[in-house]
């Protein structure tokens, strides 16, 4: 191997990191902006009806304070 050849290889070999690097910037940016800016997109309109609790399931949640509020009340 002489000069000439190792030249060319070490200049190959920094223009290549250096492209590779700009490669890396630029997927960066891209993913950047698209994270930014990109909306997600409804494909079904209405999914699933809202559902709303019957009152046989709010007679079964007893109503409760924690005991954390009610001491600091009666201080």
């Amino acid at each position: 191997m002489d000069v000439d050849n190792a030249a060319g290889i070490l200049a190959g070999s920094i223009l290549t990191g250096l492209a590779l690097i700009i490669v890396v910037i630029t997927i960066v940016v891209i993913n950047n902006i698209f994270s930014k800016y990109w909306k997600p997109i409804k494909w079904v309109k209405y999914d699933m009806p809202p559902r709303f609790a019957s009152q046989e399931e709010l007679d079964r949640i007893a109503p409760t304070l924690s005991e954390h509020k009610v001491s600091q009340e009666t201080k």
